[in-house]
């Protein structure tokens, strides 16, 4: 368990097929959360390019991956904090969906690559299989952020999933965060309750880094990147453009929500 409070941020950026414009773009936000004070910052599913046809986006993998891996290492050193975000890895024969963390030395610490995958028929155009270019992850996957706790690590669809999180419970995750590129059909009924079930249910803060508008003709992301307590309550929402949400992360709230609903402890299915 954490015990010190500290600032965290959820960057939301509208990421497109340029590579070099999204780190630009996702540069001045890491900087600017930087200079708010931030401790940690999330950046969004597919960060660093996000193509019209996600065959392309997977295609542009293998070239983009070591680039992205090296930014963020820069990133995280320079500005001197925990940074995490997620982009298209090169994988065995599809790409994986994968969730990067560095440290404030910029060393690598933990990644984790999106166990459910977005196969989903939404109506007119707006129907995707995730499948067709991405592999599943193995297992759920913690990152240790030193002093600012245990983080869970998921993406995008796995908010769909209470036992991925649960698992990340398990494991012993103090705090929970689900970067997405989440579908604005979807989102505006969707995106919010889901992160405060997770919130509650778990009795954990969450960050939650959003892509926001519209990147190609037909598909519009949700926005609203979000920072929940361990209640449920909205700390900070980034509303429907570019921006941060910016929230103190307060252990203390945390053991008060558990100790006066232990839920927890009272689970009879446990393995």
């Amino acid at each position: 368990m954490f015990d010190q409070s500290f600032l965290a941020a959820a960057v939301q950026m509208t990421s497109t097929a340029d590579l070099a414009d999204n780190l630009d773009q996702a540069a001045h936000w890491v900087a600017a959360a930087a200079e708010a004070g931030a401790t940690v910052v999330g950046l969004p599913e597919n960060f660093p390019q996000l193509c019209e046809r996600q065959d392309d986006t997977a295609a542009q993998a293998p070239h983009i991956y070591p680039h992205v891996q090296a930014w963020m290492a820069d990133q995280a050193r320079h500005h001197g904090l925990w940074l995490f975000g997620g982009t298209f890895a090169p994988g065995a024969g599809r790409v994986r969906n994968r969730l990067l963390v560095y440290g404030p030395d910029g060393g690598a610490v933990a990644h984790y690559d999106k166990r459910h995958l977005f196969d989903v028929a939404l109506g007119g155009d707006d129907s995707i299989r995730e499948s067709d270019v991405v592999e599943p992850g193995d297992a759920p996957a913690v990152a240790d952020l030193g002093p600012c706790g245990q983080l869970g690590l998921s993406i995008c669809y796995d908010l769909r999933f209470p036992e991925h999180f649960r698992a990340l419970i398990d494991q012993g995750a103090d705090w929970l965060t689900v970067p997405a590129a989440f579908a604005r059909k979807t989102g505006r009924d969707h995106w919010q309750v889901l992160l405060q079930a997770r919130a509650i249910e778990n009795m954990s803060h969450v960050i939650a880094p959003a892509q926001c508008g519209k990147y190609h003709a037909t598909r519009r992301t949700h926005g609203h990147a979000l920072i929940l307590d361990p209640w449920g309550r909205v700390l900070a929402d980034a509303g429907d453009g570019p921006g941060l949400a910016l929230a103190t992360i307060d252990p203390t709230v945390q053991t008060e929500v558990r100790r006066m609903l232990p839920s927890l402890q009272h689970r009879r299915n446990r393995r």
